[in-house]
């Protein structure tokens, strides 16, 4: 059975360029290490990323996906990137199956590519690029409890060799990110640690009160890229261990997997 992950997949294509004082350098490690981590090869790869959203849960269909390059400022190679990963039609209609089967609408979409919550890392951690890969969108409103349920209806995934992958950041504030102070990042870390590793029935709970966390609001203004974190974790039976753990510009990050 696969686990499930919630990874950290750094700032714009980060890892695909030169930055002073290597801030990203062991998250790209931890990234390049996940294949040697798993129990089994992947049949394919279902990623939630926090940087696509729709009024339902959405999946990609398009067998040959394009890439999105939903970044800015950055240097001109990091436009020409490739990522010629297949799409799997299949996969996108089993997600859909089972969503429908827990009552849950969804949608599917022929045309859209693959953006840089997806193809960034997954040229990390795959970069072969042979595995098929669907992107899964998070829902308008990120409402902790709707993609928990949407987590629990794919879990049967798990064990027919599809990995479940979160895209997101555990602290992500652009307007603080780079200016090196810890603003409350470290506490909320903290709890964050706490929530992922509590039994299942305590993680639900907690994050569906996420708001209430220590420094919560700072750490994430908009919970784009923490929900991502509320479906893995709605696929998993046991509780997280963390993965990943690290200071990146005075803020402390963590990444967790579930099983």
């Amino acid at each position: 059975m696969q686990p499930t992950l919630y990874i950290p997949h750094g700032g714009g294509p980060c890892f695909f360029m030169e930055w002073p004082g290597e801030p990203w350098k062991n998250m790209e490690a931890y990234l390049r290490a996940l294949p040697s981590t798993l129990e089994e090869r992947p049949r394919a790869i279902l990623v939630i990323s926090a940087h696509w959203e729709r009024a339902l849960p959405t999946v990609t269909s398009n067998p040959q996906p394009s890439l999105i390059y939903d970044y800015s400022g950055f240097p001109a190679h990091t436009y020409e990137l490739r990522y010629d990963v297949p799409g799997s039609p299949a996969l996108a209609q089993r997600v859909r199956d089972l969503l429908a089967t827990a009552g849950i609408a969804s949608a599917a979409d022929e045309r859209r590519g693959l953006d840089h919550g997806v193809f960034v890392p997954l040229k990390v951690i795959y970069p072969e690029a042979q595995i098929p890969v669907v992107a899964l969108s998070l829902q308008h409103g990120y409402d902790p409890q709707q993609h928990h349920a949407v987590g629990a209806a794919l879990a049967p995934l798990r064990e027919e060799g599809v990995l479940i992958v979160g895209s997101g950041m555990s602290y992500h504030n652009l307007r603080r990110i780079f200016d090196g102070h810890d603003d409350g990042a470290e506490r909320f870390d903290r709890w964050l640690n706490e929530t992922a590793l509590a039994p299942a029935p305590m993680r639900a709970e907690r994050l569906r009160a996420w708001e209430q966390a220590p420094h919560a609001r700072d750490a994430h203004p908009q919970e784009d890229h923490l929900a991502p974190l509320f479906v893995v974790a709605g696929a998993a039976e046991r509780a997280a261990v963390r993965d990943y753990h690290d200071v990146v510009y005075g803020k402390t990050l963590s990444a967790f997997r579930f099983s």
